[in-house]
């Protein structure tokens, strides 16, 4: 059974920083993409970031370039996310999400795993 476990949210001041974690199991971590997306209340969930089967592959929101940074470890089956210079709309339930193969998908639906969500809250 495949679990995807989120970490590290929290309530911080606007320009702050935070970190992400998601641990994963049940399967081999690296063969597939990792993501990130978020939802804040009342909107859509939406992509944020996500990193290919080796790490070297990555892809961000617009919202997000800059200020973002995943990474991954296949050693631990480990995805984070580094988020820096947050902003009050940067305030969603952050989501990790493992998808059906390898390389990275901006769509829900290229999702077959999530983990339950953290809840970031940025302060103005």
């Amino acid at each position: 059974q495949v679990q995807l476990v989120e970490s590290g949210g929290g309530l911080v001041q606007a320009g702050g920083s935070l970190r992400l974690n998601c641990a994963a199991s049940g399967r081999t971590f690296s063969n597939y993409a990792m993501h990130w997306f978020r939802q804040a209340p009342g909107q859509e969930r939406e992509f944020v970031a996500g990193v290919a089967w080796s790490g070297r592959s990555t892809n961000y929101a617009d919202s997000v370039k800059g200020r973002f940074t995943i990474s991954r470890d296949n050693a631990k089956n480990t995805v984070s996310l580094q988020m820096n210079s947050l902003k009050p709309e940067d305030t969603a339930v952050y989501y990790c999400a493992s998808s059906t193969n390898a390389w990275v998908d901006e769509r829900l639906r290229g999702m077959d795993y999530w983990g339950k969500g953290t809840l970031v809250t940025v302060s103005s």
